[in-house]
């Protein structure tokens, strides 16, 4: 093995056909503090770094199988899952650190020879970019505070917010209008994965409104048809081992002619009024966000996408005169640190943020990478490789 240089990054990771990398700088938080060898471990059973580390790198170099890695076969992939730790010493009575757990998946295709030499992870953004059979490009993406560009981190701290930003753009310049179907949380990037949390359900209806902790809200006015934003004020699970968050939204497109309806809508919850209300269209729109019940207002009845199927599937149906397409885009993983071993809501997330200054953030990422001779190489913050898109966007990556 070369000389190790420190990574660029907090965390850098390779993945060959039986051996995985992972390359950690000393200088974890970005802060001057070093983390010290007893600090880190790999994977349940907690391995210890390898005798390449030095001054400025922490090196862990094992087979794929090893430290207790978890295997899972799907259709198309082998994956080999594990964790990196963090555990801060504690000196005396005070901490001035965050422990961090962070997962981390090899990803290696199932058709063909996986290459025996390590794939070198490029950056990419954290969010969905895809483009749909009918040169449609849906995109789902992190905004800064002032909603006037995109957010550079995906760390937050409690008490912080999500600003969240759906969009479609057509290539024939057709007139269409946005709207989020479902939106919801899981700590892995399978949305049917548990724990999770319903964000957004009933075609439109934004549940998280709902609770007395939060003020997250579809941000009014919307700014043009094919864009919709919504607030969420950050959260994580509570009594589960990593920090991050994924947020998957089934992503909906119709002609912009479409008249608001029980499906077709953007509901918000006002707590003062303990009522909903509609980003557009009459108020009666959102009354079944109280039941569950919203179907569509005809005698085709109802259609409701399952948010569990793969990223990237397409469901087209005429609705009436309309014809709606869907697409599924997920955001993460976002790193949520702060107000550890608080008390469990009923909900089992916490929202409360930490009274103690915190260390500088870390740009944090759940690391993932995918070895093939074909693949094309992408990123999901510090490595996300795969081909996790629709058969002719597999180049395209989540990101964080």
């Amino acid at each position: 093995m070369p000389p190790m240089q420190p990574p660029t990054s907090p965390i850098n990771i390779e993945c060959s056909s039986d051996t995985l990398l992972v390359r950690v700088n000393r200088d974890f938080y970005g802060n001057g503090i070093l983390v010290q060898l007893s600090e880190l471990s790999l994977g349940p059973q907690s391995c210890n770094p390898s005798p390449q580390s030095n001054d400025t790198t922490i090196v862990f170099l094992i087979n794929v199988q090893d430290c207790g890695s978890t295997l899972q076969v799907t259709s198309d992939n082998v994956i080999y899952s594990s964790v990196l730790t963090y555990s801060p010493l504690n000196n005396a009575a005070i901490i001035r650190t965050n422990p961090a757990v962070v997962p981390i998946h090899c990803i290696f295709p199932r058709q063909g020879n996986v290459s025996i030499m390590a794939v070198e992870p490029t950056w990419a953004p954290f969010s969905t970019t895809a483009f749909s059979h009918d040169k449609l490009i849906f995109s789902l993406r992190l905004m800064t505070e002032d909603w006037n560009g995109q957010r550079s981190s995906s760390v937050f701290q409690l008490g912080q917010s999500f600003n969240i930003e759906a969009s479609v753009i057509t290539e024939n310049h057709m007139n269409l209008i946005l709207f989020v179907d479902s939106c919801v949380a899981t700590v892995s990037p399978d949305p049917s994965s548990s724990p999770s949390y319903e964000i957004i359900s009933y075609n439109g209806c934004l549940m998280d409104a709902l609770k007395d902790d939060t003020s997250s809200a579809f941000r009014s006015p919307r700014i043009q048809p094919d864009k919709l934003q919504f607030t969420v004020e950050a959260f994580r699970f509570l009594d589960v081992e990593v920090s991050v968050i994924y947020i998957t939204c089934i992503l909906k497109a119709v002609s912009a002619t479409q008249v608001p309806d029980s499906m077709n809508k953007a509901c918000s919850y006002n707590r003062d009024r303990k009522s909903w209300s509609p980003l557009e269209g009459s108020s009666d729109i959102c009354q079944c966000c109280n039941t569950g019940g919203c179907q569509q207002p005809s005698a085709l009845g109802g259609r409701r996408v399952n948010v569990g199927r793969p990223r990237g599937f397409w469901k087209r149906h005429a609705v009436g005169h309309h014809t709606e397409k869907h697409y599924q885009a997920i955001l993460g993983p976002l790193l949520v640190i702060g107000a550890e071993h608080q008390p469990a809501p009923r909900t089992g997330l916490s929202r409360v943020s930490r009274t103690t200054s915190e260390p500088q953030t870390l740009e944090l990422w759940v690391l993932v990478a995918v070895a093939s001779t074909s693949l094309v190489v992408a990123a999901v913050g510090v490595a996300c490789i795969g081909k996790l898109l629709l058969n002719r966007f597999s180049h395209k990556a989540v990101e964080q």
